[in-house]
């Protein structure tokens, strides 16, 4: 099963000084543990919300919106993609992340949607096309 790990922290996290020393060499330890286990398929770190834009749709109008946004309470600092057995194993790995001191922070644990989830809505062929795609891509992760 594949999830996604979501990093959230608060506003107040972001304007803190980035973390370094311990806490890097803490990150870049799970890291390795996540690599040597075949669990990390891939994930990053984000820039700053200043950064970013998001799109609104509104019916057929589109909206661009700069960064920061104000209305943000939760911020996704970074991502990072599993391969896991079941969502135990994900939150088991979960529960072992460094943290920092600099303040509050969360990861929410996410299954991905995969082609035996569309087996309602797909045909038999191409559900078959979607399973090839998804081994596809793990082996090129």
């Amino acid at each position: 099963m594949r999830v996604m790990v979501i990093v959230k922290v608060s506003e107040e996290n972001l304007r803190a000084e980035p973390p370094a020393g311990e806490a890097v060499a803490a990150m870049e330890r799970f890291t390795g543990e996540l690599v040597a286990a075949g669990v990390l398929v891939a994930g990053a770190g984000l820039k700053p919300v200043a950064e970013g834009k998001r799109i609104r749709f509104a019916g057929e109008e589109r909206t661009v919106v700069d960064g920061p946004f104000a209305e943000t309470k939760e911020i996704i600092a970074g991502f990072s993609i599993w391969e896991v057995k079941d969502m135990d194993e994900a939150v088991a790995w979960a529960k072992r992340a460094p943290r920092d001191s600099s303040g509050p922070a969360e990861l929410e644990i996410r299954p991905f949607m995969e082609a035996a989830d569309l087996a309602g809505f797909l045909t038999p062929e191409e559900l078959a096309t979607k399973r090839s795609g998804e081994r596809g891509k793990l082996g090129a992760a």
